[in-house]
C-alpha cells in the first residue's frame, strides 16, 4: 500500500512539473504546490500512512482543479509547448498501445536509416459482437523520441522521406491501408542526395495516386515536412496538436526582420495565435477532417484511454475511406452510423477491387481540389458563373471531339497507311508512290515549318528594352576577381547581353517583363484568371494592407501570372511566379491559378511551362491554407503528366521551399538558368537547424545538377531557343502537334 502511494505521489510531481512547463510557476501557485510535493516525496517515510493518504487526496484534488483551470485558459503557444514536451506521446508509444503487434522495418533506434522516420508492418484488431477481426496496415511516421538526440525531434532527412516512399510502394503492392503519423517540426533542411525539396516532391507526386486507403494523424505538423507523408484520404488531428506553415518562432523572426538572435516572447505568442495552427482552427479552415479529443493539457505517454480512443478513430476513419469507394450508399451510411460510440457493430473489409481503387484516387483528387477554394477572392455572380461554366464545358467538349475522335482517327489512318507502305510489294509501288507524294507534300510542309522556325526563332519577339539598360554607367561583375571580367557598360549588359556577363556567364537579375517580351512570339500572350486574388483567410494583422500595397505597386492581383502564348508558332500554357509580388510566395490564389492553368493545358493537349522568376516559398500569412497548395497543385501535376502532357520548369534567381518541394519539384523536366540559387531552405535556416554553416555554393545550380534535382543548366541568351527545342523533342505523342 505504501509503495503504491509512493508511486502515485511521484506521478503527482510529474503532473505538477508538467503544468509548470506549460503554464509557468505563478499559475495558481503551482510552483509552491510542486515544491511541497517534492518535500513530502523526499521525506515520505517520516509520515504515517494516514497522513500521507490525506495529503495525497488533498494534493490530487488541488492539482485537478489547477489542471482544469489551465485547460480553460490554454493559449495557442501553450499548445505548441504541449506538443514539444518530452512527456508527450510519440509514434512508438502508439505502436505499443494502439496496434496489437508490429514489426519495425528498415532498422531500429540508432541503426535505423533515419531514426526520425519509423516504418512498421502492424496488425490492428476490432471486436464485432463475439468475433475479433484483424487488419494488416503499414504504419509510417515521424518519431520524436523521449530525449534521444539522434532522432532530431522528428525532422526527417531526405533519405528518411525516401524510406517512407519505399514502404508506401510496398503497402500498395500488398494492397493494405497506410496509417501516417505526423510528429515533425519540419523536414531536416539539407540538400544531400536525394535532396530535401525534391524528395518531398517525389513523395507528394506518388501519394496523389496511391491506390490504397490512407489515413493521417497529426500531432505536430510542420509545413513541408508534414506534407511529405500528409497527403491522405482522411486527416485526423490531435485536439492539442498543431499544424502550421511555420513555427511561431520562425514567423516572429520574419515579422521582426531579425537576422540574428531570438524574437521576443510576446511576438512569438502573437504569431502562434495569428497563424491559426490549433486543431480547432484547422478544422474551421477545412485542412483537416476530424479532431481526436485529448485529456486536459494533452495526452501523455501513459494516457491509455486516449490510445483506446485513437485506435477506434483510426479504424473508423479507414472504414469511412473504404466505404466511400463503394456504390451502395444506403449500406455505407448504415455502416458508418453504427460505428460512432467507440464500438463496432459492423465489419468492413479493407480490400479494394480495381474499380474501387480508381474511385479512391478520384475521391482523393476531388477532396483536395475543393480544399481552400472558399478563401479565394473572385468576382462572382450567377450569370458570370453560368457563363464561365458554359465556356469550360464547350471548350472541353470541343477539344474532346478534336483530339479524342478526329485526331485519333487521323492517327489510326496514318499507322494503317505506314504499314501498307512498308509491307507493300513492288506491284503496289507504282500505285502507292503518287499517294505518298501527296501525303509528304501536306505533312512535309509542317515538318519544314518547324525546322525553319527553329533556325529563325530568335527574330520573332517583341522589341523590348529593359529599364535597367537606360542607365549610362558601368557595373562590375561579382565574379570579376575570379575570372578577370572587365567592367560592363549597363546599356550593353541589359540590352544585347540579356543581363549575362560575356566573360564568365554570370546572370544578373532581370525583371519578369523581360521574359514575357523575349521568350514568346510577338502579340501571342493572352493572360487569364487575372482577377483571382487571395483574401486574408486567417485575418492576419496587417496582411490585407500588405496585399493591397503589392497590388498597387505591381498592378497584379497575385504572385502568379497565367497565360496562353506561342513559341515558334507552338501554342503553350504558361504560369510565372514573379518576385515583384511578395517575393513570388504562394498562397490560395497562386495555387488555384496554377491548377486552372494546368487543367487547361490538359484538355487542350498543350505543353505546360512554369517560369520561376523567383519564389520565396509558401506565404506564412495564409498559414495552412497556403501549405495545402503543395498537395493540391502536385495532384494536378500528376494528373496532367499521366494524361500525356509535357511539363517543363525553368528556375531563375532564388527558388526555395514549398513550391520547389511540391508542384515545381515534381516536374519531369526541370532546368535552371546559370547563377540561380535553388534549394529547400536558405543558409540561415540550415545553420539554425543543423548547427553547421553551408559553403557559398551550396545552393548553386551546379550542385543542383549533381544532385539530380534539375536536368540541365541553360543560358538566358539562348532560353527561347532552348525552350522551343525542348517542345519539339520532349514529351509524348499526346500533344496536339504530334
Amino acid at each position: 500500500m505504501l509503495i503504491e502511494l509512493h508511486k502515485k505521489l511521484k506521478e503527482l510531481i510529474d503532473l505538477a512539473e508538467y503544468i509548470i512547463d506549460i503554464k509557468g510557476e505563478d499559475f495558481h501557485n503551482i510552483g509552491q504546490v510542486c515544491e511541497t510535493l517534492r518535500q513530502r516525496y523526499q521525506n515520505f517515510y517520516e509520515y504515517s500512512s494516514e497522513d500521507m493518504q490525506v495529503f495525497f487526496t488533498n494534493s490530487q484534488e488541488k492539482l485537478n482543479f489547477i489542471l482544469n483551470k489551465a485547460e480553460e485558459t490554454l493559449t495557442p503557444y501553450e499548445i505548441v509547448k504541449i506538443v514539444r514536451h518530452p512527456q508527450r506521446f510519440t509514434l512508438l508509444d502508439i505502436l505499443e498501445n494502439v496496434y496489437d503487434s508490429y514489426v519495425e522495418l528498415g532498422g531500429e533506434g540508432e541503426l535505423n536509416l533515419d531514426p526520425a522516420v519509423v516504418c512498421a508492418k502492424a496488425i490492428i484488431s476490432r471486436r464485432v459482437g463475439n468475433e475479433i477481426y484483424f487488419h494488416q496496415v503499414m504504419v509510417i511516421g515521424h518519431e520524436k523520441g523521449h530525449g534521444e538526440e539522434f532522432r532530431r525531434g522528428g525532422s526527417a532527412t531526405p533519405w528518411g522521406n525516401e524510406k517512407a516512399l519505399r514502404y508506401m510502394k510496398m503497402a500498395e503492392t500488398e494492397g493494405i491501408p497506410i496509417h501516417f503519423f505526423i510528429f515533425t517540426p519540419g523536414a531536416y533542411p539539407i540538400e544531400d542526395t536525394p535532396g530535401a525539396a525534391q524528395q518531398i516532391a517525389r513523395n507528394l507526386y506518388y501519394l496523389s495516386k496511391l491506390e490504397v486507403p490512407t489515413v493521417s494523424f497529426i500531432s505536430e505538423g510542420g509545413s513541408g515536412g508534414a506534407e511529405a507523408i500528409g497527403l491522405s484520404d482522411l486527416r485526423l488531428m490531435a485536439e492539442k496538436g498543431y499544424y502550421s506553415v511555420i513555427s511561431p518562432e520562425g514567423a516572429a523572426a520574419i515579422e521582426a526582420k531579425l537576422k540574428d538572435g531570438r524574437p521576443p516572447r510576446e511576438l512569438v505568442e502573437k504569431m502562434a495565435k495569428a497563424l491559426k495552427l490549433t486543431a480547432r482552427d484547422n478544422l474551421e479552415l477545412g485542412t483537416i477532417d476530424r479532431i481526436i479529443p485529448e485529456p486536459p493539457l494533452g495526452a501523455r505517454r501513459r494516457d491509455y484511454d486516449f490510445f483506446k480512443r485513437l485506435k477506434f478513430e483510426l479504424i473508423r476513419a479507414t472504414d469511412e475511406v473504404v466505404l466511400h469507394t463503394r456504390s451502395l450508399k444506403m449500406l455505407r451510411k448504415y455502416a458508418l452510423t453504427k460505428q460512432t460510440d467507440e464500438s463496432f457493430r459492423y465489419f468492413v473489409n479493407w480490400d479494394l477491387s480495381e474499380d474501387e481503387r480508381e474511385i479512391l484516387v478520384e475521391n482523393r483528387y476531388l477532396k483536395y481540389r475543393k480544399m481552400s477554394q472558399w478563401a479565394l477572392l473572385e468576382p462572382k455572380g450567377f450569370l458570370r458563373c453560368m457563363a464561365q461554366r458554359g465556356a469550360q464545358l464547350s471548350q472541353s467538349f470541343a477539344y474532346e471531339i478534336k483530339y479524342r475522335i478526329l485526331k485519333r482517327g487521323q492517327k489510326t489512318f496514318k499507322r494503317f497507311w505506314d504499314e501498307v507502305v512498308s509491307e507493300s510489294s513492288l506491284l503496289l509501288k507504282p500505285v502507292s508512290d503518287p499517294v505518298k507524294s501527296v501525303y509528304n507534300l501536306i505533312v512535309g510542309k509542317k515538318i519544314k515549318a518547324k525546322v525553319k522556325a527553329l533556325t529563325e526563332i530568335e527574330g520573332d519577339t517583341t522589341l523590348y528594352i529593359s529599364p535597367l539598360a537606360l542607365q549610362d554607367r558601368t557595373i562590375t561583375c561579382p565574379q570579376a576577381d575570379k575570372y578577370g571580367c572587365p567592367d560592363l557598360w549597363v546599356p550593353d549588359l541589359y540590352g544585347e547581353f540579356c543581363g549575362v556577363c560575356p566573360t564568365c556567364g554570370y546572370h544578373f537579375p532581370l525583371e519578369y517583363n523581360w521574359y514575357l517580351n523575349n521568350l514568346f512570339d510577338k502579340n501571342s500572350i493572352h493572360t487569364f484568371n487575372d482577377e483571382l486574388s487571395s483574401g486574408n483567410p486567417l485575418n492576419f494583422e496587417g496582411y490585407a494592407e500588405k496585399l493591397k500595397s503589392a497590388r498597387k505597386e505591381t498592378g497584379l492581383n497575385s504572385a502568379l501570372i497565367s497565360f496562353e502564348a506561342k513559341i515558334g508558332g507552338l501554342s503553350v500554357v504558361v504560369v510565372m511566379l514573379v518576385a515583384d509580388f511578395r517575393q513570388g510566395t504562394v498562397g490560395v490564389a497562386e495555387g488555384e491559378k496554377f491548377i486552372r492553368a494546368i487543367e487547361l493545358a490538359k484538355i487542350s493537349r498543350r505543353p505546360f511551362i512554369a517560369l520561376v522568376h523567383t519564389t520565396g516559398g509558401i506565404r506564412i500569412h495564409e498559414g495552412t491554407m497556403g501549405v495545402v497548395q503543395m498537395p493540391r497543385c502536385t495532384m494536378a501535376v500528376r494528373d496532367y503528366v499521366d494524361s500525356g502532357g509535357l511539363y517543363i520548369v525553368v528556375y531563375d534567381n532564388n527558388s526555395y521551399a514549398g513550391p520547389v518541394a511540391s508542384f515545381l519539384g515534381s516536374a519531369p523536366y526541370q532546368f535552371a538558368l546559370k547563377s540561380t540559387r535553388l534549394g529547400f531552405a536558405g543558409p540561415r535556416v540550415i545553420l539554425e537547424t543543423t548547427g553547421q554553416p553551408v559553403p557559398p555554393d551550396y545552393h548553386s545550380v551546379e550542385n543542383a545538377l549533381k544532385r539530380g534535382h534539375i536536368q540541365g543548366i541553360w543560358d538566358r541568351r539562348e532560353l527561347r531557343k532552348k525552350l522551343f527545342f525542348a517542345l519539339l523533342t520532349m514529351g509524348g505523342p499526346n500533344l496536339y502537334y504530334r
